[in-house]
């Protein structure tokens, strides 16, 4: 008798049109069902106890909590404005979101045991469209691009306080930092590269653009490839992934990805590549193994983050 295969976690897309979430079997690559959400979903992170997995509304200020093996609605939090973009620190202390729309990046308390989680500890006026931020391994310092002011600022955590605000090249959007914090990869949506700046010294100084690597037009999102040297950049306008070893700062392996790729998720075996291709309404799934597309799934409007937990390491 032949096995029955087993249960996988769901794949989570958010179509940021269509104020909803897609929900797909990553057994059969369906769309089982469709949940409903605040104003544009744009990313989603998973809390610190993996309990939930948490879509940003941006545009009706808003959190869906959902249950990242379920995909059942656990609760909503309003009045969170603007969270375009949002992560926890690796200390599990601080939850941040960026403001893409009302420029500025709320600092919060990450308080689990309370009726009420999220206790705003301070917001923080920005420059111009803050887009995508990372933190540091210490959980110190916050690093925030700025999309539509060229730079990208450090924000010391524990006093909730800018410490240094760099240039960058135009319209700068995902951020990616290796392992050891000791450089930033910045993706420039308005160019065809990714800018690598050296931040050793974190946010004490400011950082050192080391280079600038031709990547593809539109240079967007990142995802690490779980072996700790390399990362994937999507290339929006391209229609590419760029595979950059982190040893050598060098594109290493290029895949044509329809439709406007943008973030990306990583199957734990490493096999698959999650993509969504934000203007074809669709999920795109690349075999890793030959470079090629494998498969789409149809989606709603203008899929944006995509995740899964049954997903590779992220550094």
């Amino acid at each position: 008798m032949a096995q029955a295969t087993a249960t996988k976690p769901p794949i989570f897309v958010l179509n940021s049109l269509d104020a909803s979430v897609s929900v797909i079997d990553a057994n059969t690559w369906q769309e089982t069902s469709r949940i409903a959400t605040g104003k544009e979903p744009h990313h989603l992170y998973l809390t610190p106890d993996e309990k939930s997995l948490i879509v940003a509304n941006a545009g009706g200020d808003s959190l869906t909590f959902l249950d990242p093996r379920t995909a059942a609605v656990q609760r909503v939090i309003k009045g969170i404005l603007d969270p375009y973009h949002l992560r926890f620190s690796p200390d599990m202390k601080w939850f941040v979101t960026a403001a893409n729309r009302l420029n500025h990046i709320d600092v919060y308390q990450w308080l689990p045991a309370m009726l009420e989680p999220l206790k705003l500890v301070k917001r923080i006026a920005s420059s111009k469209t803050p887009s995508h931020m990372w933190i540091d391994s210490k959980s110190t310092t916050a690093y925030v691009t700025m999309q539509d002011s060229d730079e990208w600022v450090a924000l010391d955590l524990a006093t909730q306080s800018i410490r240094w605000r760099a240039p960058t090249g135009q319209m700068p959007a995902d951020i990616y930092i290796t392992p050891d914090d000791k450089f930033a990869y910045i993706g420039l949506t308005a160019s065809d590269g990714v800018q690598v700046f050296d931040i050793a010294a974190g946010s004490a100084q400011p950082p050192k653009l080391v280079k600038t690597i031709p990547t593809g037009k539109g240079a967007h999102a990142f995802r690490a490839a779980g072996d700790k040297r390399h990362v994937f950049v999507s290339n929006r306008v391209a229609n590419t992934i760029s595979k950059i070893d982190l040893q050598t700062q060098s594109v290493v392996s290029q895949i044509n990805v329809p439709g406007g790729p943008d973030c990306m998720d990583l199957s734990l075996d490493g096999k698959w590549l999650y993509v969504t291709s934000r203007w074809a309404k669709k999920l795109t799934v690349i075999d890793l193994a030959t470079g090629k597309v494998a498969r789409q799934v149809n989606v709603g409007r203008s899929p944006h983050g995509v995740w899964t937990l049954d997903h590779a390491p992220r550094f």
